[in-house]
């Protein structure tokens, strides 16, 4: 990881009774935070890997150095070696949705009032009802600007409790965008004890039973990122959008695996999400478009050929769409796209991978992401066979808007009724009932949802033609864009304090 880096704070919304508990990410210099007056931090991650949490009341900031206790034992670390603060406010609304815009924002750009919304633009966020409060959940449809490219997505919901025979979700819009869902329907997902279950990109199930994490992993000069993929944790690999020591501004990542005799097929357990830059940077290429920005909707909307050469540009750029290659004896060969999701919420998807090229007994697998486009996780492979799974799949029995009108028909098919959610603070609250586990069954439950966003964009001005072209036109082009964009941003906030 770079030592000049940028530090994602991760805001904790806490609340009781019918608020919201969420957890949402920040960027800011490490080397130019204060001491936060609204915020408590819990923890840190070191550009090292290291995930440190801290005893209450928190860590202090004083001089460029970070004072706290761990395990009652006294901690210090220069602010340079921190990659990731992870941050607790507390704010209690009850009867409605605490928004993003509640978190106080830390550092060097403070006064950018509400940074992570600023940044990020992507999907309605969905909370989860834990039995005691709402809790940050999904952010489904990710990159789906337009009705041409809508989507469905399958979530799991790690936190959602039943409650008087029910389950209780709350969509909501927090960001300034359009929202536009179509479905939403639980799949209930009863499946042998000790064994897990993750959806591909199509809504297909597979189960996991002896998932396998990398050997190793490291980039092309050699540094060992296996501390940051090897697990799901809080240890998150996402370099900001600026050049390495050589000027690249894509990695090159290398993951070892091993493989037993005669596979030829494998689930790779892809645990990753959009980089909050990334997020953002679909709202600027956007605005390149100025007054053409609407006959550019149109083409996507009305289009499949442009559809499918937007697609083909995701993948050849990886901006939004990871190519995942793998070893074989003719050299490195595309067997997968992983998609990109929102920025907030990252969850595990699998991705079927055909090894059946590959010799001896270890796979090589290869990602090479864009700086400042993705967080990475974490990356497992399982070679076991599916094995079945009961999946019921439930519409919502009630489902009202902010305002409390019966929205349940714009949920409860794919056609074309859509809940419109226009403006921030908008909600839905929707409930569904709870069908009756079978003894000796884990639970899993998904969230198939499907819809789109539209931006709001001020769509006046002459369109940035020179570098719609190059982006469109030369590989690697929009890489550089976000790269310029990133660093006018850092001089901008630096300008205002």
């Amino acid at each position: 990881m770079p030592k000049r880096t940028l530090v994602m704070v991760l805001v904790v919304l806490l609340s009781v009774g019918p608020a919201c508990y969420s957890r949402k990410v920040q960027k800011v210099a490490t080397v130019d935070v204060p001491q936060p007056k609204n915020e408590k931090i819990v923890g840190i991650t070191t550009i090292k890997g290291e995930d440190v949490s801290f005893d209450a009341p928190g860590a202090s900031i004083k001089n460029g150095t970070l004072f706290a206790s761990v395990r009652k034992t006294p901690y210090e670390v220069p602010l340079d070696q921190v990659q990731r603060f992870w941050v607790e406010t507390s704010t209690l609304q009850k009867g409605r949705t605490i928004g993003l815009a509640a978190a106080v924002t830390v550092g060097t750009l403070v006064l950018i009032a509400g940074i992570a919304v600023a940044l990020k633009q992507s999907c309605p966020f969905v909370y989860s009802w834990d039995g005691s409060r709402y809790v940050f959940d999904a952010e489904p449809y990710g990159g789906a600007i337009s009705r041409g490219l809508e989507k469905d997505d399958f979530s799991q919901l790690e936190h959602l409790r039943e409650q008087d025979g029910l389950y209780r979700l709350k969509l909501t819009n927090e960001v300034d965008e359009t929202q536009f869902t179509n479905l939403t329907e639980l799949w209930v997902v009863d499946h042998a004890a000790g064994t897990r279950v993750a959806a591909d990109v199509r809504g297909k199930l597979h189960t996991l039973v002896a998932p396998q994490a990398p050997l190793s992993a490291r980039d092309a000069a050699g540094h060992d990122l296996l501390p940051w993929l090897r697990a799901t944790d809080r240890v998150i690999w996402e370099p900001p959008a600026v050049p390495d020591a050589n000027g690249k501004l894509q990695s090159d990542i290398v993951m070892t695996f091993t493989k037993p005799a005669g596979a030829t097929q494998v689930k790779l357990v892809a645990n990753a999400a959009t980089g909050l830059w990334g997020s953002y940077m679909i709202k600027k290429m956007v605005e390149l478009r100025g007054r053409d920005v609407g006959a550019w909707y149109t083409s996507m909307d009305e289009s499949q050929s442009a559809r499918d050469a937007l697609f083909a540009w995701e993948v050849r750029e990886e901006l939004f769409a990871l190519k995942i290659s793998v070893e074989e004896p003719t050299g490195w060969e595309v067997r997968g796209i992983l998609p990109g999701t929102g920025p907030f919420i990252s969850k595990d998807r699998i991705v079927l991978l055909d090894v059946s090229r590959v010799q001896g007994d270890q796979l090589r697998i290869r990602i090479q992401p864009p700086a400042g486009f993705w967080a990475l996780n974490s990356f497992a492979v399982d070679y076991t066979p599916d094995h079945p799974v009961s999946v019921e799949k439930i519409e919502p029995a009630t489902a009202k808007n902010l305002q409390g009108k019966n929205v349940l028909q714009e949920l409860a098919a794919n056609d074309d009724r859509y809940l419109a959610m226009p403006n921030i603070g908008d909600t839905a609250d929707l409930t569904f009932h709870v069908p009756p586990q079978p003894a000796g069954t884990d639970r899993t439950v998904f969230l198939h949802s499907r819809g789109y966003y539209k931006l709001h964009i001020a769509a006046t001005g002459d369109p940035d033609t020179k570098t719609l072209q190059e982006i469109e036109n030369v590989p690697g082009a929009a890489a550089r864009y976000a790269a310029n964009q990133f660093a006018q941003w850092q001089v901008a906030g630096l300008q205002k304090q």
